[in-house]
């Protein structure tokens, strides 16, 4: 498919909890900007390991429920945006595709119809990489909606940084990272990564601790597919140990993420790079999204644009030192490396 764009793709990246979410939400205010939510997030990760597939494999793997979507829809969060409520939603909680969970639904109020404009052409692509069908799919998206480019967001991410500079060459990021010791406190109270955690706490009952792996970043890329087809295969969500994570855990959770990717960007250059801190978009959100707007492409500065999204950033209320001391001693002890280097104060 001949390119709409000549702009780079873009990925926004992060730990969860550290307000990507947020910034989906600017960009998909944007006029000239595709906003894909949740593209990688409700995707089982085998697609890491695919080497080629159809058009026909692709579109079952876009639109079969799976463990993965099973997984994630057992709770309740904002970044689920499917009405399930909706009287006449085709889909229920039990057969969802992956990519109507959050994907279509922040694209258009018609997502379903716009899932059966996508299926014909999905499954009328040649047999290729994954990555070359999803750029595909981006971009009849972004000609669909007149875009000038495709900007993905997923949770966690910073978990699919290496995969991601490796399938797309010419893609740059934009990191936005938040005080670790903020972010701990919101995952443990957030329905995913207590589920996370808690396949964590279960693993390690069984010797196998994936914080641990995760710091070895590259060959937790190549394990990480075949150990989530191994605990959502495997493990009945019953059994998972809601209550058994510490803020620590969570605390070291972060901190993993931002050790695993330390070294990935020390690689790239500016151009291809741009770290926003939370608190500062929060402080000085009209500032900080002129700096994301440009970096994205300085020709598509809007100033009207910047006005309207700029009331987006709310003030949080920091929750850290409404802690005991023994977690927050607990805490910094599990992230404090990663604070250091995010330059916050300790």
């Amino acid at each position: 498919m001949k390119r709409v764009t000549t702009i780079p793709p873009v990925f926004v990246v992060g730990t969860g909890r550290c307000g990507s979410t947020m910034i989906s939400k600017v960009l998909n205010r944007h006029p000239d900007v595709l906003s894909l939510s949740e593209f990688f997030g409700f995707l089982e990760l085998k697609w890491c390991v695919y080497r080629r597939r159809s058009g026909e494999q692709m579109w079952d793997f876009y639109s079969r429920h799976r463990n993965r979507t099973r997984l994630m829809l057992r709770g309740h969060y904002e970044e689920l945006l499917y009405p399930f409520d909706n009287e006449d939603a085709r889909y229920t909680r039990r057969n969802l595709p992956p990519i109507l969970c959050t994907t279509l639904p922040n694209l258009t109020s018609r997502h379903e119809e716009l899932f059966d404009e996508l299926r014909p052409f999905v499954q009328a692509q040649p047999k290729q990489r994954p990555a070359d069908h999803f750029r595909s799919l981006f971009e009849w998206l972004c000609e669909r909606f007149g875009r000038k480019i495709w900007v993905e967001r997923s949770g966690t991410s910073l978990m699919l940084v290496s995969k991601l500079m490796h399938e797309f060459p010419d893609a740059r990021f934009i990191h936005i990272y938040r005080d670790g010791r903020e972010v701990a406190i919101s995952m443990s109270r957030h329905y995913l990564f207590r589920t996370i955690l808690a396949n964590v706490m279960l693993l390690r009952r069984f010797g196998v601790d994936t914080i641990k792996m995760m710091a070895n970043g590259r060959r937790w890329q190549k394990i990480n597919p075949w150990l989530e087809l191994l605990a959502n295969g495997l493990i009945n969500p019953s059994w998972l140990p809601y209550d058994k994570a510490a803020l620590s855990d969570y605390a070291a959770f972060w901190q993993v993420q931002i050790d695993m990717t330390h070294d990935l960007f020390s690689q790239l250059p500016a151009t291809r790079l741009l770290n926003i801190r939370f608190e500062d978009m929060l402080a000085q959100p009209e500032e900080q999204l002129q700096r994301l707007i440009r970096f994205i492409d300085p020709s598509l500065e809007n100033k009207t644009w910047l006005q309207e999204v700029s009331g987006i950033p709310r003030p949080v209320q920091p929750k850290f030192e409404q802690l005991g001391d023994y977690d927050k001693a607990a805490i910094i002890a599990a992230c404090r490396a990663g604070l250091e280097s995010l330059d916050y104060p300790v």
